[in-house]
């Protein structure tokens, strides 16, 4: 079942994200306002996931962590696979 849902999460990161809301308590523990995990779920929504794991297991936001988040962003922002780049030169 984790399995399945971290293949949902990182394919499919807002439907993810509306299942940890309206099923577990997830995000409350990790964020204490909802506006914000509102304009992860438009902006940002795989790195905001990504918060919320790192601060439920109460691990440190340094070293590995923060590139954890660091790559998650990038992904979130279209900067990994160079897609765009590739579109734009096939038309």
């Amino acid at each position: 079942m984790t399995c399945l849902f971290v293949l949902v999460a990182i394919a499919f990161p807002r439907i993810a994200l509306v299942l940890l809301y309206f099923f577990t308590t997830y995000l409350e523990h990790a964020y204490r306002s909802m506006v914000i995990v509102a304009l992860g779920f438009v902006f940002l929504p795989l790195t905001t996931m990504t918060y919320a794991w790192i601060v439920n297991n109460r691990y440190p936001l340094d070293g590995i962590y923060l590139l954890v988040i660091v790559v998650s962003a990038l992904a979130d922002l279209g900067l990994l696979g160079r897609g765009e780049y590739y579109r734009r030169r096939t038309v």
